[in-house]
């Protein structure tokens, strides 16, 4: 059981560094777009790629969610 408990931890850990990592650069290239100037095509571009970040997010969320669930089964 301190296995899986370690794994639950490790893919928490791991979603909410990629939700944080996500937000963080969407926010810098939305700042950095409006700066320079940059094409409406490139900014979407980000946008595109931060939606991916957050999809692949609630894909570990997902995971985490079924781990857990096998995990408090094994309990009872």
């Amino acid at each position: 059981m301190p296995e899986q408990d370690a794994q639950i931890a490790r893919k928490g850990r791991m979603a909410a560094l990629v939700i944080a990592g996500t937000g963080g650069l969407w926010i810098l290239a939305t700042i950095l777009g409006g700066a320079l100037a940059l094409d409406q095509r490139l900014r979407a571009l980000f946008d595109m790629m931060a939606l991916g970040g957050f999809v692949f997010a609630l894909v570990l969320i997902y995971q985490l969610w079924r781990l857990r669930r096998g995990h408090q089964g094994s309990r009872r």
